[in-house]
């Protein structure tokens, strides 16, 4: 589907593919164009083409296009990678397999965990350095070339570098790339220390292990894109989004690969950061359903929450920076089904695309989430004769009786509600842990309802976690392609240094600051986008001595004497833990560094349709159907949001309906709208 208001020249565009939708939107000064295609699973590519096409974007006369990609992410999450091989320091070959001794289900027998890069492609060489940077063993030059050449003769397209110390000194790993350059057939060769500069070895080398083994793939698609999008006309650069909410140039993007994992999630999280400042809600939980999954995150101050501890799967921790997503397998296409002990579970097996859910009519056979919306009276899809809705809730309602109702001794619809309930379930689960994991109380924040399927759900959400207001944006199912157009150029830098307070050098940490900054800048420098300004972003990992895990204190002096640093670390551990630990020393393990280039601000009032307004509320409303709430059914007004008063307040029940989303609103909610276009759903009604 598309849609469009006004001609568009000289135009920014945004492209975001998910698993089961492309979206793309295109904005300048004179105006918008939005489009939502199936995403084309075996070449996203496609998709990202159609996307353009269906919004009649002509590519020659494109300024910009960033693109939010789940390539590496499905890529690690399906093994679809690359052949990798390792070389590591003797005596450490296996420890990728061995990580921290954890196990896939904490309180389960069984479980199995296979590790990025097999035994027989990790290879050891002679060398040591210890922690303190002195070398203890030389690098044997000789045995770096034979592992090379063993590796090739193996079939490997990638290689990692990673030595145990690197990260103190990284001379080995610096000789061994060199080494490799001479031998290697292609650029895919990842120095553990370059990517990452830790102290913890295994978390170093799975981050490695992973850049590397995704590399090709990214390269590839990014190559493949690229052309596609130069043959049609297009002369400029493009950017991809990485996980850190920043963007890079494709030229340089498959270099640190494993950053561009949760790409997309990131995307949408950098929208609703920029949405909520322009609607002075800085402090925002993000809700974004897609077809396939639900992501949650936390923004406080206008500032998502970044880690560098995600781990994607069990066993697969990246410790990049990457906006602090949390992904919960249940969206619009997740299936709902009865296991094995007779109880109802949805997800996180999904319909995707293809063939999709059943309403959509392109030969879905298993009930999914928005089937029970469907057949819940809560969602209709655009453009149906009335045979034809008739016949789309005859093939949902049989699904749901035969597949659900029998085991769950209840009709169809009751089967419905059950999935609804049960998604809605999983979904305040992962909120609970995005907010109450990081000392935050749901009730303090607003909900920000985006994803194709996230404003059906929202208000149901907010209300089991008495979050008080939902914020719903202009554009609620192509929000992470709009944050694709807002998002900033940033590199991030971590540098291990593991050291207490007391034992620091003078100048130490301000000459380690300066360093990174001045990378981060020279970076900045080579990228040809413009920019309003360039933002530092400096930061502490610490601890206590003799704690293990760190709490991250920001920076505002890079000049700032030791006793400050230690005040500083004591303040924010009390504000943390509501504990005062006044007689130990503290100690400073990572130094975190982030370059932000600026972009021009964006008008949010462009997503929006003053032309199409009606003057009342009455003339907005297209539709009553009957909708299931509260085990009864009501008949419902359903608007049109593009035509709803810039001043509209409604009170629910209530179906709004746009292009790229449905907005339900129960009784005794209400709903009014800001001055930037958003909607805002306050829980019980009340404002």
């Amino acid at each position: 589907m598309a849609e469009s208001e006004n001609t568009q020249t000289g135009t920014v565009v945004g492209v975001d593919v998910g698993g089961t939708f492309t979206d793309l939107v295109a904005l300048s000064s004179e105006g918008l164009r939005l489009a939502k295609v199936p995403s084309t699973v075996e070449d996203q590519s496609q998709g990202v083409l159609n996307a353009l096409a269906s919004a009649n974007c002509e590519i020659a006369a494109l300024d910009l296009i960033v693109h939010g990609t789940t390539t590496t992410t499905n890529a690690v999450l399906e093994r679809k990678l690359a052949r990798t091989g390792l070389i590591t320091t003797q005596g450490f070959r296996d420890i990728l397999e061995l990580g921290r001794r954890t196990r896939p289900q904490a309180y389960g027998m069984f479980g199995e965990f296979k590790p990025l890069i097999p035994r027989d492609l990790r290879f050891e060489v002679p060398e040591r350095m210890d922690s303190d940077s002195n070398i203890l063993t030389p690098l044997d030059i000789e045995a770096v070339k034979t592992a090379a050449n063993t590796l090739l003769e193996k079939g490997c397209e990638a290689v990692v570098v990673h030595f145990l110390h690197s990260y103190a000194n990284p001379t080995h790993e610096l000789q061994a790339v060199e080494v490799l350059h001479k031998l290697w057939p292609n650029d895919y060769i990842t120095a553990g220390h370059a990517l990452l500069s830790e102290s913890r070895e295994y978390e170093r080398g799975v981050t490695a292990a992973v850049n590397a083994s995704v590399q090709p793939v990214l390269s590839n698609y990014v190559d493949r894109l690229s052309h596609a999008l130069t043959d049609q006309g297009y002369a400029r650069d493009l950017l991809i989004m990485n996980g850190n909410g920043g963007m890079v140039s494709a030229q340089s993007v498959s270099k640190e690969a494993a950053k561009t994992v949760m790409s997309g999630p990131a995307s949408g999280v950098m929208a609703a950061a920029f949405t909520g400042r322009a609607a002075n809600e800085p402090n925002l939980i993000t809700y974004d359903m897609g077809g396939t999954s639900t992501d949650v995150a936390l923004i406080r101050d206008a500032t998502p929450s970044v880690s560098n501890e995600i781990e994607v799967e069990y066993g697969m921790p990246i410790h990049v920076p990457m906006v602090d997503v949390r992904t919960v397998g249940a969206g619009g296409g997740s299936i709902a089904k009865i296991n094995g002990g007779g109880l109802l579970e949805v997800g996180p097996e999904s319909a995707g695309a293809t063939p999709g859910p059943i309403c959509y009519g392109r030969g879905g056979t298993q009930p999914t989430i928005s089937d029970a919306n469907y057949l819940l009276g809560r969602l209709r899809p655009s453009g149906l004769s009335l045979d034809e809705q008739l016949q789309r809730s005859k093939e949902v309602r049989r699904a749901f009786t035969e597949h659900l109702a029998p085991a769950l001794k209840c009709s169809a619809v009751e089967a419905a509600e059950a999935v609804v309930q049960v998604a809605n379930t999983k979904m305040a689960g992962a909120i609970r842990m995005v907010s109450l994991s990081l000392g935050a109380d749901p009730r303090d924040f607003a909900l920000f309802a985006f994803g194709g399927a996230g404003p059906l759900h929202a208000a149901a959400l907010a209300k089991e976690l008495d979050i008080p207001r939902v914020l719903i944006p202009a554009r609620p199912g192509l929000t992470n392609a709009l944050g694709c157009v807002v998002a900033d150029l940033r590199h991030d830098f971590v540098r291990t240094i593991n050291t207490p307070l007391f034992d620091l050098p003078s100048g130490k940490l301000a000459d380690i600051f300066g360093t990174l900054i001045s990378k981060g800048k020279a970076l900045i420098a080579k990228e040809t986008i413009s920019l309003d300004s360039v933002d530092t972003i400096l930061s502490l990992d610490m601890q206590f001595v003799g704690q293990t895990h760190l709490l991250r204190v920001p920076v505002v002096d890079q000049q700032m004497s030791l006793d400050a640093l230690q005040a500083l670390f004591e303040d924010a551990y009390l504000s943390r833990f509501q504990v005062a630990l006044d007689d130990m020393p503290a100690a400073i393990v990572n130094v975190n560094c982030s370059i932000v280039g600026r972009r021009p601000p964006l008008d949010l009032s462009l997503l929006s349709c003053p032309t199409s307004r009606a003057k009342t509320l009455g003339s907005a409303q297209t539709d009553t159907r009957n909708v299931f709430f509260g085990n009864t059914w009501l008949e419902t007004p359903v608007c049109n949001r593009k035509a709803l008063p810039s001043d509209a307040a409604i009170s629910g029940p209530a179906i709004i309906e746009q292009m790229d989303t449905t907005i339900v609103v129960p009784p005794e909610d209400h709903v009014t709208s800001d001055a930037v276009g958003n909607l805002i759903l306050h829980v019980g009604g009340g404002a």
